[in-house]
């Protein structure tokens, strides 16, 4: 399974992220580990999506970055 994500950032930012292993990739950002988060500590798991095709997430990941996906975003995850 591949899973897309979207974590709240402290700075009432989201980050949007995909990965093969969403419990060590959620625990790399919830740890520190992770630098692209780190700054923004605390953060929490708003949402996940899994997807059977890597194809998929990829796709569904990168709409969710566009204008129309940040929309979307705030209409059903936040």
């Amino acid at each position: 399974m591949y899973y897309v994500y979207i974590l709240k950032l402290s700075n009432d930012d989201y980050y949007v992220g995909r990965t093969d292993d969403l419990k060590r990739r959620i625990h790399e950002h919830l740890s520190g580990t992770e630098r692209t988060t780190k700054r923004y500590l605390p953060c929490k798991l708003i949402t996940y999506i899994s997807f059977e095709s890597r194809d998929k997430s990829f796709k569904f990941e990168k709409y969710l970055k566009t204008g129309s996906g940040l929309a979307f975003r705030k209409r059903h995850f936040v």
